[in-house]
């Protein structure tokens, strides 16, 4: 992934001089000014990156946060926000930049739970991923009934209905067996999806997301996977279809997290719709194939959830304190959640790090893998579990570990013998973390 793209190098000397962020909307050169004012402010714990381009030539751009920005650090977890997927949904991208810049603030000011965030966790946040469908809308304004312009991407595709559909393959190995994790994808996957679509996708198969949001608008809840139905029907008041996951009780954690910390989506009653909690099953919903949140989960080792977070798609300038306010603890607290559950190394008998090593829990159908420095992470629930590591050319090792009620996290280390014989394991690094 290419970081800054030279074109852009004369904004950084202009960035001091840039009024900080305001409650606005903002249109893609001013975004652009907003990140690099912000990497400007907090250069030693900001990277501004281009994942790739839209349809028209815009950069993708991802602001990360991390004490050593650029650097997987292992044991350290990623974490992802995307916001304006649609390009007409757009308080998420704006959510996000008021994000940005209250980290880089608030690690200026020395703030212990910011700074420990930042120290732990490599945070990376992507604006938007749809900057053509915005210029759309945002030309059109949010005083016009065009309920739709915008949404789509500069070929008018809908980007969330744009990922490689793996739940079909799931459905089928489910019932007869086969892999229920990292499920493959054709091999004309690049023909198949747009230049947005593409550059998300061999963004989060270049790093080891753990979790991850996606913003949307239009209701106010916490959608979960899976988003397609067994049955694949489509909304309807009779005809509903819960699909949950083989972690259907994660996910609701996960979603109630944001939900009970955001400033009234947990009341349910929102924008003519009730949801118990604030938060939903996507397909009990109504089904959509090819979403994705159902492909991060599917195809990587990280959880997403979707958050729609305003009855109006495009708010007026005046509501955005009041959304930013409403939402900045939720997402703070769902970013911490990255630390729920277990993390280790695998490693072989000579300390060489084991790639794609398989870390199953008994109970649970669905497996990660361990990244390209060997560490893993698997989200978990308060509990106790039985946690097995295994590669090819090496006896498989099980171990009993607890996740306990306060959000520790447990550090599970595997040293296999090269010669199919468990050397020694150990379970270590205990520490617990605030809410």
């Amino acid at each position: 992934m290419p970081d800054l793209p030279s074109a852009f190098l004369p904004l950084l000397l202009l960035s001091k001089f840039v009024t900080p962020v305001t409650f606005r909307h903002h249109r893609y050169d001013d975004l652009v000014r907003t990140l690099y004012k912000v990497h400007n402010q907090c250069p030693d714990i900001t990277r501004l990156y281009s994942i790739g381009r839209s349809v028209k030539g815009r950069y993708l751009y991802v602001l990360e946060f991390s004490d050593y920005p650029g650097i997987h650090e292992p044991l350290e977890p990623e974490v992802k926000y995307v916001g304006n997927m649609h390009g007409n949904e757009v308080l998420g991208r704006e959510l996000l930049l008021q994000l940005s810049e209250f980290l880089c603030e608030e690690f200026r000011n020395r703030n212990q739970r910011i700074v420990r965030l930042i120290q732990d966790t490599r945070i990376h946040i992507l604006p938007s991923m749809n900057p053509d469908g915005y210029e759309v809308a945002a030309a059109q304004g949010p005083n016009t009934s065009g309920y739709l312009v915008g949404r789509n991407n500069a070929n008018g595709v809908d980007l969330n209905r744009n990922f490689p559909d793996l739940n079909t393959y799931f459905y089928y190995n489910q019932k007869y067996g086969g892999p229920n994790h990292h499920l493959p994808l054709p091999d004309n996957w690049k023909s198949q999806v747009e230049p947005e679509t593409r550059a998300v996708i061999q963004w989060i198969r270049s790093l080891n997301f753990v979790l991850s949001a996606n913003m949307h608008g239009g209701a106010v809840v916490a959608n979960y996977p899976y988003d397609k139905s067994l049955e694949h029907r489509f909304r309807s008041a009779h005809h509903t279809s819960k699909s949950p996951t083989p972690d259907d009780e994660l996910f609701q954690t996960l979603a109630k997290v944001y939900s009970y910390a955001h400033g009234w989506m947990h009341q349910g009653w929102n924008c003519g719709d009730y949801f118990p909690d604030g938060i939903t099953n996507g397909a009990s919903w109504y089904s959509l194939s090819k979403g994705m949140q159902d492909f991060n989960y599917l195809h990587t080792n990280c959880f997403e959830i979707t958050l729609e977070l305003s009855c109006n798609k495009f708010p007026r300038q005046e509501e955005l304190q009041r959304e930013w306010l409403g939402n900045r603890e939720a997402l703070i607290q769902f970013l911490e959640q990255v630390h729920q559950g277990i993390k280790g190394m695998v490693l072989d008998e000579n300390y060489n790090n084991l790639t794609g090593a398989v870390i199953s829990v008994t109970g649970i159908n669905h497996d990660v893998t361990s990244g390209e420095h060997g560490d893993y992470f698997r989200l978990l629930l308060p509990g106790t579990y039985s946690v097995t590591a295994k590669a090819p050319g090496y006896d498989p090792k099980t171990v009993t570990v607890t996740v306990g009620p306060a959000g520790p996290t447990l550090a599970v280390s595997y040293l296999l013998d090269g010669r199919k014989k468990m050397l020694t394991s150990n379970s270590s690094e205990a520490r617990l973390r605030s809410a």
